[in-house]
């Protein structure tokens, strides 16, 4: 297993996480198989976004004796009501949600303390001008919580929260299909089928802002839907008119800016251990590209999506990488010192490059990469 720094919040996390999706299943007999599971293949990093009782419970006593090998976001403001999950906004049931389930993990600090489900521009600043962002500083200032984090699917109010300076973490909603879809605040949108018989070209540039802007100012990102629900890998469902794999909807995810874990869905060991296996992967099994290119109705054209197609360079040059760099810089207008330390520990640089076409040839989306190797030296110097 592979592992990457989430953000700067200083946490070592396992490039492949958990959902909780299959917890509750067999009478919550599913959450230890699959933390035991987990912990067999390395994954030490899990989202609790459910309020259920029952699986939280599961869920203590499965981390008894092994609290400190796993790393816990857990969500505040999703709470139990009448018997049901709900979304609250209200502080005192936030609080009293909040106490239930310390009390039911057995545990006296959640790693990540997720603000759930903030998908509309008026929520947001509903809960940053009142008391739910309050709350959750004052539960980090105790150490009940040790990083604040934020869960959306709206590109919009995702970047706003992650400007504020107050978010660590963000919980975001990725996959190839999703990426194409403008900022809405119903999140149905992002699958329903009509928005997807019209011709659609490139990643949606908010989408784009806010996997950089994540990058530039060190908020990690903690990848939610990879799979489109398990609809991207079925081609009677899939929303791209074609199936992909798991290694295929992972890899897309993790060379995203940003991106620290993806966290994979599992009804059974066996779906995780599938998930686990894109460690072991070849490239050839990784690489999106030529399916990407196949897509009905969907097109990446002149668009970079860091594929490393454009791979050998004569002068070794890492395109791909280089165009990263180049595409964080370019979205601040500037050239952030932690971009520019990066890009100058590459081996060779953006002016090495001799123009001779190799790269544009191979190139499975026709991307200009000359001119953004031209653009790149004269940004960067070198």
């Amino acid at each position: 297993m592979q592992y990457r720094n989430l953000g700067t919040t200083g946490l070592s996390v396992s490039e492949i996480g958990m959902g909780c999706e299959g917890f509750s299943e067999d009478n919550c007999q599913n959450t230890k198989r699959l933390l035991d599971a987990a912990e067999k293949l390395g994954i030490n990093y899990f989202d609790l976004y459910t309020s259920d009782p029952e699986v939280r419970a599961s869920v203590g006593r499965a981390l008894k004796g092994r609290r400190d090998k796993f790393i816990l976001q857990s969500h505040i403001c999703s709470i139990w009501k009448n018997g049901q999950y709900m979304r609250s906004r209200k502080i005192e049931e936030v609080k009293a949600g909040m106490e239930e389930m310390l009390s039911l993990l057995q545990t006296d600090y959640i790693d990540v303390g997720m603000i759930h489900y903030v998908d509309s521009i008026d929520d947001w600043n509903t809960i940053q001008n009142g008391p739910i962002l309050e709350y959750a500083k004052e539960l980090k200032a105790s150490g009940v919580i040790h990083h604040i984090g934020l869960s959306s699917h709206n590109p919009q109010v995702a970047l706003a929260a992650v400007k504020s300076g107050f978010i660590e973490v963000l919980m975001f909603s990725i996959n190839p299909c999703y990426d194409l879809q403008p900022a809405t605040e119903d999140v149905e949108a992002l699958w329903d089928e009509k928005n997807y018989q019209r011709h659609l070209i490139n990643m949606d540039p908010e989408r784009q802002e806010l996997y950089e802007t994540c990058q530039r100012l060190g908020v990690g990102i903690t990848v939610m839907k990879a799979f489109g629900g398990g609809d991207l890998l079925d081609a009677s469902l899939s929303l791209a008119g074609k199936a992909l794999t798991t290694n295929h909807c992972i890899h897309y995810a993790l060379t995203r800016p940003g991106v620290a874990t993806v966290l994979a869905g599992a009804h059974s060991i066996e779906q995780l251990q599938e998930s686990a296996a894109y460690e072991n992967a070849t490239e050839e099994e990784k690489d999106y590209a030529p399916v990407f290119a196949s897509f009905p109705n969907i097109s990446w054209e002149g668009h970079c999506m860091y594929c490393s197609h454009c791979a050998p360079c004569p002068k070794q040059i890492d395109v791909a990488a280089v165009t990263k760099f180049f595409h964080l810089a370019k979205a601040q207008g500037m050239v952030p010192e932690t971009v520019r330390e990066h890009y100058n520990l590459l081996p060779h640089h953006a002016g090495e490059c001799i123009r001779c076409g190799a790269c544009e040839k191979r190139c499975p989306f026709h991307v200009s990469i000359m001119e953004n190797m031209a653009q790149a030296a004269a940004l960067f110097g070198k």
